[in-house]
């Protein structure tokens, strides 16, 4: 998590830097859901659940340079805790950068490519502490290098302000923790874009 903040505020003094060269910086609140694979085998032992249900909050910036190139940075994380196989209290966070690519479809209408890499950081929430001074943390974390793929269509309802249905797909590389590391993100967003 320190990891993204240091770069999303390393993209952010850059953007400064470059402000002349900008031709559009979107910043975009939303929400969404996960869906992945249930396990399909009938077996007795123990089987990682599918992380999958839930609503998903999320904040991304884009940032467009003249030409239809630019980049992005995304955060995703659960609302509520989630139940880890009726057992343990956990919540994921999805955080990436990416390449992207705008297109202009209509005047009011536009559409984006991303693709890029991030982490998968799960919060694990212990019930029992075990340390005899106070201050005992009561949570463990573990991360999982992820790829990301997304797609979505920006419709202006309103000066420079618009709305994002979009889709994204997630590699998680090892996630052991889960069912699957394919993960699908179906969801929308409510923005504004500056400079278009």
């Amino acid at each position: 998590m320190k990891r993204f903040l240091l770069l999303t505020f390393a993209c952010s003094i850059l953007s400064l830097a470059t402000g002349a060269l900008a031709q559009q910086l979107d910043l975009a609140v939303g929400g969404s859901t996960v869906i992945s694979s249930k396990p399909t085998i009938s077996s007795q032992a123990y089987l990682p659940p599918a992380l999958r249900g839930g609503v998903y909050p999320s904040a991304s910036f884009q940032y467009i340079f003249k030409g239809p190139f630019g980049f992005n940075a995304e955060l995703v994380t659960r609302d509520k805790k989630g139940l880890y196989n009726g057992y343990q209290f956990f919540r994921p966070v999805l955080y990436d950068v990416n390449a992207a690519y705008t297109r202009q479809i209509k005047a009011k209408i536009g559409a984006d490519l991303m693709a890029g890499v991030g982490a998968d950081t799960l919060i694990f929430y212990t019930q029992y502490a075990n340390c005899s001074v106070g201050n005992c943390p009561n949570l463990v974390n573990s991360t999982h290098f992820m790829i990301h793929g997304g797609f979505d269509v920006r419709y202006y309802f309103w000066h420079n302000f618009f709305a994002r249905p979009e889709v994204h797909y997630y590699r998680i590389v090892n996630n052991y923790q889960f069912h699957s590391g394919n993960l699908l993100r179906l969801g929308a967003s409510i923005g504004y874009s500056f400079g278009r």
